[in-house]
């Protein structure tokens, strides 16, 4: 049995990030991992999926501008094993960064499955090192965090396990570009390859069971960016219950409900993007007695568990299922074990969808804050008043500013070209409380898109 410091069961982002701080503090640290170096967001998450975005960003581009002269981008437009070659080449780049950063006499790594055999050790059954031979298969410490992240969820329905209904996963090594792609699911990653697939020439349809698209967003956004996809193509159903998926023949027939009437979309591929479930399974959770709920394992505000030196960061705790977020729960946690303090600010957190256009938010919601009661004002500026945006042929956007009585920023929502770059601003300035009147006296460079933030401050 190896003894350590700390032990991290998973290497996504939360579990790596984590266990090259705790190393450069001096820890002995053991790093487990069943899968690849990255985990669900540098393998088959966020970076793959941005480098399909970026091909489709190209084309869409070139499309608007006249410059492609390609009608029909489904019959041989789009080269896909050019595609997913120029994923895989980097993905395989930042995954050999990740096996650089692990190169240190303070982190042990190893490749397997892990499970718990008591609270302070785990066993790895067929561990191998970072070589990829046998090497020890029980690791002791006084410091556990699990985070083994999430796995995609199905709707309990007939046809669900076709061979033609994809997750994202799958998605990401398509070898051609199907002429009708159904996507059940309005959320982030439907509505990314609703975007990525439209570009790319597919008829693109959309069953969400929700009002809008991305729930969790602004409304007001939601349904701006909605008319924005709709308008570039792609059919988007909501108040959709879908109930079945047949196979008939050539083709698969997604049944749906809606308004009490049964209807049906014909498809060549179906995507499953209807959110992702906490991965708990193989890790004898219950027989340590560690406490779970619906979304995850159950912590507190400083991600412990119920069993003392046990913590559960990222998807797995099912608080923010951001890559981002794991890395600073990570940090916190390592910072509680090391009787360090800190100020992250983990109830304000940026998100992005990178459709075409992006959509980005953070903070609070106008939807939220007429819930809750909360005295919210609105200030607004548009994209097609932005000099950079008509430039770059992408005017379609605007940005939303949320103030309480104070002047304070309490939250910021926008669409339109690199919302996902623009939010940050907004997210640093309420890390410090800021108002909006500071915010109106910070100098923007001229021609940026970041002079939107500022007009919506003067707004």
């Amino acid at each position: 049995m190896q003894q350590a410091d700390l032990i991290i069961i998973g290497a996504g982002p939360g579990g790596y990030e984590t266990a090259v701080k705790a190393a450069h503090a001096g820890l002995k640290t053991v790093i487990a991992e069943q899968a690849s170096l990255g985990g669900t967001c540098l393998n088959v998450g966020c970076i793959p999926t941005k480098c399909f975005c970026k091909n489709a960003e190209m084309l869409s581009e070139l499309n608007e501008a006249g410059l492609l002269g390609i009608k029909d981008l489904s019959h041989g437009g789009i080269d896909m094993s050019k595609v997913v070659e120029r994923k895989n080449e980097v993905v395989s780049t930042l995954v050999s960064g990740i096996e650089a950063l692990l190169k240190s006499p303070n982190i042990t790594r190893v490749s397997g499955k892990a499970r718990f055999v008591d609270a302070k050790t785990i066993e790895v059954p067929e561990a191998k090192d970072a070589k990829g031979e046998p090497t020890e298969t029980l690791y002791t410490a006084p410091n556990i965090i699990i985070a083994t992240g999430s796995v995609t969820k199905f709707l309990p329905i007939d046809g669900k396990d076709l061979p033609k209904v994809l997750t994202s996963t799958e998605m990401l090594d398509l070898t051609e570009v199907p002429r009708r792609l159904a996507v059940i699911g309005g959320g982030v990653i439907g509505m990314e390859f609703a975007s990525i697939f439209n570009a790319f020439g597919s008829e693109v349809t959309v069953l969400e069971f929700c009002k809008e698209i991305l729930p969790n967003f602004d409304s007001d956004i939601s349904k701006r960016l909605k008319a924005s996809l709709k308008g570039k193509g792609i059919n988007i159903i909501n108040n959709a219950a879908v109930n079945g998926i047949k196979d008939d023949g050539d083709h698969y027939a997604v049944t749906y409900m809606l308004k009490d009437k049964e209807e049906s979309v014909e498809a060549d591929i179906v995507l499953m993007a209807v959110g992702r479930a906490a991965n708990t399974q193989s890790l004898n959770l219950a027989d340590v007695g560690i406490q779970t709920d619906r979304r995850g394992i159950v912590t507190d505000d400083d991600f412990r568990t119920n069993v003392e030196g046990i913590y559960a960061i990222g998807d797995v705790n099912g608080k923010c299922q951001l890559a981002h977020a794991a890395s600073f729960q990570g940090q916190h946690v390592l910072n509680v074990i090391l009787g360090r303090k800190d100020n992250i600010r983990l109830d304000i957190m940026p998100a992005a969808v990178f459709t075409n256009p992006e959509a980005a938010t953070v903070g609070l919601t106008a939807d939220y804050c007429k819930e809750q009661g909360i005295n919210a004002k609105a200030h607004k500026a548009f994209f097609r008043a932005n000099g950079k945006a008509l430039a770059m042929n992408e005017s379609d956007g605007i940005v939303k500013i949320l103030t309480d009585d104070s002047d304070r920023i309490i939250g910021c929502h926008l669409y339109g070209p690199h919302s996902a770059d623009l939010i940050q601003e907004v997210a640093a300035l309420m890390n410090k409380d800021a108002t909006l009147a500071e915010l109106a006296d910070i100098v923007h460079a001229h021609p940026t898109l970041g002079e939107i933030i500022l007009n919506a401050a003067h707004a």
